[in-house]
């Protein structure tokens, strides 16, 4: 496996630590509105609130795990065996 030069480096590492933190973002709005929405629900005597709550959360679970799991794991082993094939051969196209 080749060693990433720092340019490479850098971009990566921006790359993924936007990623995280725009999760982290989709996650503080979530919690803020869905505090906001589950008043509103309380006051009215209705539980409404679960309903956008649990569809938003399968937003945000999904959001996490490409974030987390597809990208950083999964995603980077498959761009490595990518380069592996294309290394491989003599022209690629």
């Amino acid at each position: 496996m080749q060693t990433l030069q720092q340019p490479d480096l850098e971009r990566i590492a921006r790359r993924r630590a936007g990623a995280k933190l725009g999760w982290y973002i989709h996650a503080g709005v979530y919690i803020a509105v869905n505090l906001g929405l589950a008043t509103l629900s309380a006051l009215s005597d209705r539980h409404w609130a679960i309903f956008p709550a649990f569809g938003w959360g399968v937003g945000l679970a999904v959001h996490g795990i490409v974030v987390f799991a597809v990208t950083g794991g999964v995603f980077d082993s498959l761009v490595a065996r990518e380069r592996r094939q294309l290394a491989a051969q003599k022209d690629p196209w």
